[in-house]
């Protein structure tokens, strides 16, 4: 029995192989009369980095609020109100490990696929920076589909703002 994907969630690190995976997922959620659920997981330097603590010290007031609202600023810019419409889209911001939070924001929200941008690095580093996309496919309950570069080959076009515009 096949599945359609419903629910797709688009994490974005606001790369181009970010965009090109929302653009994959619009023309999933197009086919399958999807809902996209786009998000941005900003990493908590006190859980993420090997004693955090004694590098960062602390963090001062205001930090953690600043980073989520430029996040969520620039969630919204690659979000058209056709979007909104059409694919039901939604944004949010998440903050912990990076590939933690997306398998578990894909879990508590029932989602059927995960489409993410996958910047292809090899050798030493992968070796130092590691892959989200990899962890992800490793560790999530449905299916991942990465995306490298542009979209099944084309290059999604820029609007006047110079964000992603595609047109489905």
């Amino acid at each position: 029995m096949t599945r359609g994907f419903t629910r797709i969630l688009v994490p974005t690190d606001f790369s181009p192989p970010s965009d090109a995976a929302l653009a994959t997922a619009r023309m999933l959620a197009t086919r399958f009369g999807g809902s996209i659920h786009l998000v941005h997981v900003i990493e908590d330097p006190y859980t993420s980095v090997a004693f955090a603590t004694e590098v960062y010290g602390y963090m001062p007031p205001g930090v953690k609020e600043t980073w989520e609202r430029e996040a969520k600023i620039h969630l919204d810019g690659l979000l058209t109100d056709a979007d909104r419409a059409k694919f039901r889209a939604t944004t949010e911001v998440l903050f912990g490990s990076s590939a933690a939070a997306i398998v578990e924001n894909a879990r508590e929200n029932d989602t059927d696929v995960i489409v993410m941008g996958t910047h292809g690095r090899g050798g030493v580093a992968h070796l130092l920076l590691g892959s989200v996309a990899e962890r992800v496919v490793r560790t999530a309950e449905c299916p991942v589909l990465t995306v490298r570069g542009a979209a099944a080959g084309r290059v999604p076009a820029r609007n006047a703002a110079g964000r992603t515009a595609v047109v489905v």
